[in-house]
């Protein structure tokens, strides 16, 4: 089932962005090349953008491409790393409670209001309702990790570590660099 979730989740995010960057390009197109555009491709552009963002929030939680600051939280012992993990973790699911009542009320505000969106005939509700929705996901995907970190199956968040994956690079490129055994250096390349 997870699998299945998360296909889904790489599927609407990649149909997102497909749909979002097909829409930009027509418009461009009609704009420059025919001089018309159409009125309503920068709103659903935008909204398009909204739910790629939230749907992608949730999702890098779990495949751990946000980049965090841990180096000081990494010096410590493990035990106060998940310590402090737990802490991180529960700030997060408090900001995204906040959010969740605060969008429940907008939403439920929009829908009393009745209004649709300026361009497009759909109710503005329906068109922000990504707004729970990518808090709801973004509180499930913090919950999971909690339980990971409180089971001891993780020590905290999995984050992007841009400095070791820099030093990865820079590695390769030093490597690349050393000339092979065959090949004349600099050096013999002077002499000749």
């Amino acid at each position: 089932m997870n699998t299945f979730i998360t296909k889904l989740e790489e599927g609407i995010i990649s149909l997102l962005l497909a749909a979002m960057t097909l829409l930009v390009f027509v418009e461009v197109v009609m704009r420059f090349a025919f001089g018309i555009g159409i009125h309503w491709a920068q709103e659903l552009t935008l909204l398009l953008s909204g739910w790629m963002v939230l749907f992608g929030v949730s999702y890098g939680i779990k495949v751990g491409s946000h980049i965090g600051v841990d180096a000081l939280v990494k010096l410590f012992p493990e035990h106060v790393q998940r310590a402090v993990s737990i802490f991180a973790i529960t700030l997060c699911l408090i900001y995204s409670g906040l959010f969740l009542v605060g969008s429940w009320l907008y939403l439920e505000k929009l829908m009393l209001v009745g209004i649709e969106l300026e361009d497009i005939p759909v109710p503005k509700w329906a068109a922000n309702s990504i707004i729970f929705i990518g808090m709801l996901l973004l509180a499930v995907r913090l919950m999971e990790q909690l339980l990971a970190v409180v089971r001891g199956e993780a020590v905290g968040f999995k984050l992007k570590d841009e400095a070791k994956e820099s030093l990865v690079l820079a590695q390769g490129d030093e490597d690349r660099a050393k000339p092979d055994a065959g090949t004349k250096t600099e050096k013999d390349g002077e002499a000749l």
